[in-house]
Order: structure tokens, then sequence, then C-alpha cells
């Protein structure tokens, strides 16, 4: 069964509490949280002290996706913030096997994200030893882009990847996935599939996620 994990980048931040509680009345059990430095992206978002209250008043999995150019320095921060998950990009500064390594030192998932101008081989051999493979299906560091539906066979070739290895991470898709592109990234293999504007844009977000859902044939 597909996951959805709404991104609270979308969400109204002067309701964060309350939007996060909504999400999860809704269905959710995955929250996406996008951390943007301002540098590796051009664009500012949330901290770790965000994290930390969020952590306080939600028991969702926190699916925390670190769009910065030194990773390894905040790794142990967030994990000590209380996330379930850090996902790095494999474009970003460092030893791509080291931040795995420390990730799991914390007892956190690990995951390794590739933006779209990466070809999917370059991360093939860091796979089995992540949790997580998300493929960014718009440029990372803004909310509200269209699906490049070129990326759909990046998601194929994970998919095509992890089988024939015998792994079983999860493949997580991230950038304009709605009621019209679900299907088609789920068909491709995604297991995990973030939704920002298509839910917190809605009026009702258990319906929008339902919707999603059910556009999955």
């Amino acid at each position: 069964m597909v996951q959805i994990a709404p991104s609270i980048l979308s969400c109204d931040f002067a309701r964060l509490g309350e939007e996060v509680q909504a999400v999860k009345e809704g269905g959710a059990t995955w929250l996406h949280v996008d951390v943007m430095d301002g540098h590796f992206v051009p664009n500012l978002s949330i901290g770790v002290p965000v994290v930390q209250s969020l952590r306080k008043v939600t028991d969702l999995f926190l699916d925390t996706h670190l769009m910065i150019t030194h990773p390894q320095q905040y790794i142990e921060p967030f994990a000590k913030a209380g996330v379930d998950s850090i996902t790095f990009h494999a474009e970003a500064e460092g030893d791509i096997a080291e931040a795995i390594a420390l990730i799991r030192s914390f007892g956190v998932k690990a995951g390794l994200a590739v933006s779209p101008d990466t070809p999917i081989e370059q991360v093939f051999p860091y796979l089995n030893k992540v949790d997580m493979l998300l493929i960014m299906t718009i440029y990372p560091g803004f909310g509200g882009q269209k699906y490049m539906p070129e990326m759909g066979a990046k998601i194929l070739a994970a998919a095509q990847f992890r089988q024939e290895q015998g792994l079983d991470f999860l493949i997580e898709v991230d950038g304009g996935i709605n009621t019209s592109t679900s299907n088609i990234v789920a068909k491709s293999g995604a297991d995990v599939l973030v939704a920002g504007s298509a839910i917190f844009g809605k009026p009702n977000y258990g319906q929008a996620m339902q919707d999603i859902c059910t556009a999955i044939e």
C-alpha cells in the first residue's frame, strides 16, 4: 500500500500544531519535513527548534529531508530533536557512506535523495545501505512546481534495481504529486508519495489524501 507523506512546507505555519493534527485525523501516519539552508537550494525553511516542537505535539513518523550543503553537520541535532528518518542529497558535500553511517549511529532511518539532473545510477552503490531513496520529480527548493514526467524513468530504474538486487529500501517521490500524477509514480514503483499543496491547499485534508490514493489504479 502506498504511503502519503504530507509536506508541511505547504501548511499554514501560524497554525502548525493544528495543521499537523488535522492531517493525522485525516489518516496520515507520516509527516514530511523539508529543511533548506538557503545555499544548497535558494530558499530557507524550518530548523531544529521547529522539529523539536513538532515532536512534542505529534507521534507521526517525522520524515526529514535535508536540502543543505553540509548535511553531516546537522545529522546529530536533528536526530536528537526526535526525527524518525533523515534523508540527505547525493549532490551535497561530504562522503555519502559516512553520512549514512552517522545517521544510523543515532538509531534513525537513513535516506538518500537525488535531484532531477543526477543520474539514478550514481546512487546505486549506496542503496544497500539506506532505508529509503527519495527521487525528486521537481527541482528542490520550492513547493507548488509541476511534476516532471521524464523522472518516471528514474523511478522505474530504481524499482528494477531494487528487485534485481533483492533489496528492500522504500522509494519516495517528491514533487508535483496530486490526483493526476499519483497513479503514474505508484505504478512505476513508488512506495511513499510526498504531497504538499495537493493536501494543504484543499479544504478537507483527509479527503485530499484519500483522493490521491483513490487515483491509484
